[in-house]
Order: structure tokens, then sequence, then C-alpha cells
């Protein structure tokens, strides 16, 4: 069996919804000729920890974990944080917070940190890295970026060892979407798409998340047309089986939101919409996972739904799952085209009626009409045409099989036989 070395920053114990794609890669990819050996940090500063996902994890699989040199240590003590405060991601990057050491980080962030603020880990991954290679007869790297510190690595072991690399882009790099209500100066922006141009340049192949995106890069950077190819971000079967569902008469409806909601991503005439409803005796109780903007917590106390609203933070995994199954609606807001948030496989594997949100998304609203699981409007529309037509919205079982993540492993074992 060929090995496969799996550069991803985020990793078990991490709660961190961004290694739900490696996770279950490396967990399904020896069933298709590749056993992974994976590189991941000791510790990072954000994340929650979910020890539910270590279950997964097979007993021979080879996990290295190496330091890193990270800022947020001194982004706490500069904007006056304790040191075992947990970070949200949200409010580092707010652009409510006006404050001038709030201001100052940030700007140090987007034009000292390149390609990001996880930069610190490159030089010991690529020690680690360089350590396994030497060790190990690996035919192959794969990184998951962001952090595209990552890529970097995966392209220096790549030119050192002539090992074929294979980036996998969950977002994009040098016009990610939290960058663009701030300012990166010239300088930083042609040093970051040298670095963006280098990874796709030594590539022998790349894999994208949505086609919206792989379509944009495509636009930027032809040159590797025909070595890119898209793998959603998909659910995994297996864990929907583990969750008992209740969906017991509570009463009033539940609408759950799942994952993290940045300022940007708030759909004001919404919360209207559901103002409207409970003043006219239909209530419909609100449910947040995951971290919250500020800014939309002010705008739903500003609709009077503070008494209906319940924010649970972060929940373990199974727990999440358990929440999206047994809500009657579920919600996804989408930051730009070129994103198709990972939780909607998960929200149309549930069989519950999805409202989306999101400003001239094809992609999302593709996948919504074809599995025939919910509607999307713009962020400036109510929705009210959903609560119209929900029990309409039957999903096809068919349609949404080809996105388990068992399958998806399989389409990427095919890639890394052909490099």
């Amino acid at each position: 069996m060929k090995q496969v070395l799996f550069i991803t920053y985020y990793w078990p114990p991490s709660g961190k919804a961004s290694l739900y794609w490696p996770l279950a890669i490396v967990k399904h990819l020896p069933q298709f000729g590749w056993q992974p050996v994976v590189l991941t940090v000791k510790e990072d500063s954000f994340t929650q920890t979910d020890a539910s996902f270590t279950k997964d994890l097979a007993p021979n699989l080879k996990v290295i974990k190496s330091k890193t040199y990270e800022p947020f240590k001194i982004y706490k003590r500069f904007t006056g944080k304790k040191t075992d405060d947990q970070l949200i991601a949200s409010e580092t990057i707010s652009t409510s917070n006006r404050s001038l050491t709030h201001r100052i980080s940030i700007w140090l962030r987007m034009n000292l940190f390149i390609p990001d603020a996880r930069i610190g880990w490159y030089w010991p991954a690529v020690a680690a890295g360089s350590k396994i290679i030497n060790g190990e007869n690996i035919a192959a790297i794969v990184t998951i970026g962001p952090p595209h510190t990552a890529h970097l690595v995966g392209k220096k072991l790549s030119k050192k060892f002539n090992v074929p690399h294979v980036p996998v882009f969950i977002d994009p790099w040098v016009d990610i979407v939290y960058y663009r209500n701030f300012n990166r100066n010239r300088v930083t922006l042609k040093i970051d798409n040298h670095l963006e141009k280098s990874v796709m340049e030594n590539a022998k192949s790349v894999v994208f998340v949505t086609n919206t995106m792989r379509n944009d890069y495509l636009n930027k950077y032809g040159f590797f047309a025909d070595k890119s190819k898209v793998l959603y971000w998909g659910y995994n079967e297996d864990d929907f089986k583990r969750i008992t569902v209740d969906k017991e008469d509570r009463g009033n409806k539940v609408l759950v939101h799942a994952g993290n909601i940045f300022s940007y991503q708030n759909p004001r005439n919404f919360w209207k919409e559901i103002k409207k409803k409970k003043e006219s005796g239909e209530t419909i109780n609100i449910k947040f996972i995951g971290t919250v903007d500020p800014d939309i917590k002010r705008t739903i106390s500003k609709e009077g739904l503070d008494d209906v609203t319940d924010y649970l933070g972060f929940l373990p995994y199974y727990e999440m799952l358990k929440e999206i199954c047994e809500a009657d609606f579920l919600l996804v807001c989408a930051t730009e085209p070129r994103h198709v948030p990972g939780k909607l496989f998960e929200y149309i594997r549930t069989g519950s009626p999805v409202i989306a949100f999101g400003d001239d998304n094809d992609e999302v609203k593709k996948l919504l009409k074809e599995s025939n699981s919910g509607m999307m409007f713009k962020y400036d529309e109510s929705g009210e045409e959903f609560f119209k037509n929900y029990d309409k919205l039957v999903p096809n079982p068919n349609y949404i099989t080809q996105f388990d993540r068992k399958k998806i492993s399989e389409e990427l074992s095919k890639i890394l036989n052909t490099i």
C-alpha cells in the first residue's frame, strides 16, 4: 500500500469544523490503496476540543505533531485579554470593534503575516515533514488549507524530496472573503500572489471543494486547467447512523444555524420575518451553534427575539449533529459566490427544509434545487416565500449519497493514482 503524507493544521482533539473533511478522508483512504501519515500542529490558539473525534482514528495511524509559533498570545496581551481567554474568530476580525488596539492588531495581521497568522508553523512543520519522508516511503503529499501555510509546507517538502504535491483548497487564498473589509498593502499582496502562484505551478493536481472556486482560480491561473478537480466538502453517512433523532411535538418550530456566523452574513430582513411570525402567534425558536458576531446579536435583540433565541456556543460534533437532525428548519448563510458552506451537505442529509441566504451564489442555489431540500434568497430578502413552501421540500436521498465522504475519498485516491 502506498503512503501519503497528509498535512493538516487542524486535527483531534481540536473541535474545529475544518478538520471534518481531512479526518474522514484519512479514515477511508486505506480502503482505496493509500495509507496516510498525518502531520499536524501540537496546539492551536482558537480551537475548542472535541474528544469524540479521537474515536474515529485508526490505532495504526501515524500522527506527528510539530510545534508552532503563533502571534495570538501577543494579541491577547495587546488587546487586554487574559492568557486563558478563549479567542473567537469572528471577534478577532470584527469590523464593529473600533478600538485602537484592535485596529492595529488587524493591520499587523493582514500585512505582516503572509500568507496567514499560522506562518509560524512553517519551519517546524518542514523540519517534522522532512523527518517523516526520510523515515517513510511517502509517494504523495496532500495539504489542507486554510491555513494556506500548510500549502507552503507541502510545496517545500515536494521540491526538496521530489514528491508530488496535491493542495486542497477549502477556501481561496489571496482574496479569501474575510480580507475584503481590510486593506492589505501592495507589497503584501505581491508577495502573497507570488506564493499562491508558486504552489499552483508546483502542484501535480489541485483540488477545490466548490466548482465556483475552481473556475475563479482558472480565470486567474489558466495553466493548471488540466490538473484541477472538484471534490465537495460532503458529509459522513456513518455519523448519521450514530444519531438517535427525537422530534417530539415541541409546540414551537425550531430553526438552527450551525457554524460560525459573521457580520457580513446577517440576513436582517429574515429576522424581521421571524418577528412578524412571532407577533402573529407563530413563534419560531432560534438556536445558534458556534460563534455569533455581536452585530447579529444586536440585530436579533432589536427585533425583540431575545426570548426565543438560544446561543449554544460550541457543541461537540455529535451533539451538533443531533441538534440539526431534530430541527424543523435549518439556516445557512453563504459568504460569497465561491462559498458552499460545509454544513450544507449535512443539512441536506437531515431531510429538514433548508433556508439559505447569499448574494449571487448560484452553486448553493443549484445544490438546493437539485436535491429539492431548500430555497435560497439574497441577503436583503426576508425569506417569506420559504415559510409558504417548505412543506413541498422533500429531498431526493439518491442525490445526496454522492456526497458521502467515503465516495469522495475514493475520488481522491484516483487522483493520487495518476500523479
